[in-house]
């Protein structure tokens, strides 16, 4: 057989990747079943062998940083410009890692003056291994991130770090920053409204840090005018090669290697709600079936016309509502003259009347209906709801009835995160979604044990048989606490909530504060007093995830700050980010729980029994809190079984338009 030429062999390079990402995985069930089995025997096997092989690879880190210790401003800069070429030229390995560490570990000491603990450690090397790590809250995961970020970009690999906010992006690239250029490292900030050759130079930056919203969309633009990646996708290549409008050029470089702060959050909470780019209609012609379709549902009947399910959050048109619904329309043309249209568009109304509600999904301000996120209690501006839900919630408050958005293109979050050629993670709350995480996205949950033994106090919880009990409660733990010269921290799980528990308190002659969606531009304000002895403050999840509140001198030897929550979520890791304010970094805290049977979690349980006994005054005290395990569990089940359906829907609807290049 002959032997290929010279010629030959200089005449097939290999492909050049311009815009780096992983295939997308095509799971069926038997690959999801195969998932969930190799993600039990890596969780067995990580638990065995992890601690072992960390501890001895912290050792040598701290072996390598103190002879870095030993060196001057001046050979310290030396050795950082001949590491950085070295780690350049030999990318991620396991010995460039120990050295990367080792060195931005000493760079950060150098400029902020913290030095990293072993467990930081060990939580940056399993980020930059690939996985996603349990910290507890307090345990400082903004600066083992840095850790991780400045390795794998001394690497040359860029580092996107995605946070749940502009906020936390914001804060915390500002307050890394001087890490990064003494490392001699470019970090960019992705802020809302930037314009593209702003965004184009901050993902040019080696390290980008951004929040999700913004890069999944960012990602999602890039797609539809640049085309894609792979065999089909030759608008890359030819717009390349002959040196096209520099303006339609990508904003990004590719999904090398993304840090995803709050992990649980952003691939598991905000993953029920699918990222769309969209065109607008008329508005006026948007009011007219709007208001007519909130007329229509104002007619019929609760029970005979329709039913409320509330748990599933669902309306269900009855047989007879049909026929009502077709009465009513009767030689009306457009989409009431269509079966399919208008019980679609009357369902979404009845909707809109019934299980969408001012202060708990949404906010009037400044005329506009503007979404408030269940997860995080922040307003979403730039977010509306689709298939016409935004207008009929616009027409039944009587604002002005904006346009609506009609999909040009389409991702999930699992279908964009599973695209970075490594990824990885944080958060405080992760057990409970480790399968899911683990089948979806492919990432193994790693605990990282805290620095310092946890001294927070969490009591068990107490269940009042009405809501005006469990009010008069909250404030008389409130007061016990202040009296004691501690800070309280009151939790709600919606902005209507925490108006309600200020009216209280107020009536009770007690000063406080309250942090919700109404009042977002005082929340630094709010935050860094919030630590201070008798002071109260009422918040929503605003006052979650990555929240830091600092106690005042003299505060810990008190008892720390007391969290009371008010409410549960659907979610409990909502509940013990919450929670997790408090008892930080081994410093004393104390959480209560104070619930009342007439909580909107309890009222969703269909369990007449279980209800009934819990109402008993004496016998009924053990079976109320499960009442709220049982609503709890049965929540996150359903929004679990969304996800999956919603990654089953964008599957099958991209092997639907493949022939059109799929749905971006």
């Amino acid at each position: 057989m002959p032997r290929p030429s010279a010629a030959s062999t200089l005449a097939s390079p290999p492909a050049v990747r311009f815009y780096p990402e992983r295939a997308d995985r095509d799971d069926g069930w038997l690959e999801e079943a195969g998932q969930a089995v190799v993600g039990s025997v890596a969780r067995g096997a990580s638990r065995a062998t992890a601690p072992l092989r960390d501890r001895v690879t912290v050792r040598r880190i701290r072996r390598a940083g103190q002879r870095l210790a030993g060196l001057d401003e001046a050979a310290f800069d030396a050795e950082l410009g001949r590491l950085r070429m070295q780690l350049r030229r030999c990318g991620l390995t396991d010995a460039t890692l120990r050295l990367g560490l080792a060195c931005a570990r000493e760079a950060t000491f150098r400029t902020l003056g913290l030095r990293h603990h072993d467990v930081q450690i060990r939580g940056a090397l399993a980020m930059l291994r690939g996985r996603l790590i349990e910290m507890d809250t307090g345990e400082g995961k903004t600066i083992t991130a840095g850790l991780a970020a400045a390795t794998a970009a001394l690497c040359g690999v860029p580092t996107h770090v995605i946070t749940v906010n502009n906020y936390l992006a914001e804060r915390d690239a500002e307050g890394l920053a001087p890490l990064y250029a003494r490392m001699g490292l470019r970090v960019g900030v992705i802020r809302e409204k930037m314009p593209p050759a702003e965004r184009r130079a901050a993902y040019h930056a080696d390290i980008t840090y951004a929040s999700n919203t913004e890069i999944a969309f960012d990602y999602l633009r890039d797609r539809i005018a640049f085309g894609p990646e792979g065999p089909q996708g030759l608008r890359q290549r030819l717009r390349r090669l002959s040196g096209g409008d520099t303006r339609q050029e990508p904003v990004m470089r590719g999904l090398a290697f993304a840090i995803v702060d709050e992990a649980d959050s952003v691939l598991v909470d905000e993953a029920r709600t699918p990222l769309i780019i969209s065109r607008q209609t008329d508005p006026e012609a948007e009011a007219i079936w709007a208001n007519r379709a909130l007329a229509l549902a104002r007619l019929l009947t609760s029970g005979s016309d329709y039913k409320l399910n509330p748990e599933e959050r669902r309306v269900h048109l009855t047989e007879r509502g049909k026929a009502r619904l077709e009465e009513l329309t009767e030689g009306e043309g457009g989409i009431w003259a269509s079966r399919i249209k208008r019980e679609e568009v009357v369902y979404q109304a009845l909707s809109a009347l019934f299980l969408f509600h001012s202060g708990d999904h949404y906010l009037v301000r400044e005329g506009k209906v503007q979404i408030v996120d269940e997860y995080t209690g922040r307003l979403q501006p730039d977010r509306s709801w689709s298939d016409g839900m935004h207008q009929l919630v616009e027409a039944k408050e009587g604002v002005e009835v904006t346009a609506q958005n009609l999909p040009v293109a389409r991702m999930t979050y699992q279908r964009f995160f599973r695209r970075y050629e490594k990824l990885a993670g944080m958060t405080g709350t992760a057990r409970e979604v480790r399968g899911e995480l683990r089948s979806v996205f492919g990432l193994v949950v790693q605990r990282i044990p805290p620095n310092r033994r946890s001294r927070l106090r969490i009591h068990p919880p107490r269940v009042y048989r009405t809501a005006e009990r469990k009010w008069s409660a909250v404030v008389a733990e409130a007061r016990r606490a202040i009296a004691a010269g501690r800070p309280v921290l009151i939790g709600t799980r919606s902005v209507a909530t925490s108006e309600t528990v200020s009216e209280w308190l107020s009536r009770a002659g007690m000063d406080h504060v309250v942090l919700n969606a109404e009042n977002d531009g005082e929340e630094a304000q709010i935050i860094a007093r919030a630590g201070e002895p008798g002071r109260i403050t009422v918040a929503t999840n605003m006052a979650g995830r990555g929240v830091d509140i600092a106690l005042a001198p003299g505060v810990s030897e008190k008892g720390g700050l007391h969290v009371i929550l008010t409410e549960r979520h659907d979610s409990a890791r909502i509940d013990r980010q919450f929670a997790g304010r408090t008892g930080r970094r081994g410093e004393p805290g104390t959480a209560a729980t104070l619930l009342s049977l007439e909580d909107p979690l309890a009222a969703v349980l269909r369990a007449p029994l279980l209800k009934g006994w819990a109402r008993v005054p004496l016998f009924g005290l053990a079976a109320r809190p499960r009442v709220f395990d049982r609503a709890q569990r049965r929540a996150e089940k359903s929004h679990a079984r969304a996800r999956k359906d919603l990654v089953r829907q964008d599957r099958r609807l991209d092997r639907m338009l493949s022939f059109t290049g799929g749905l971006e």
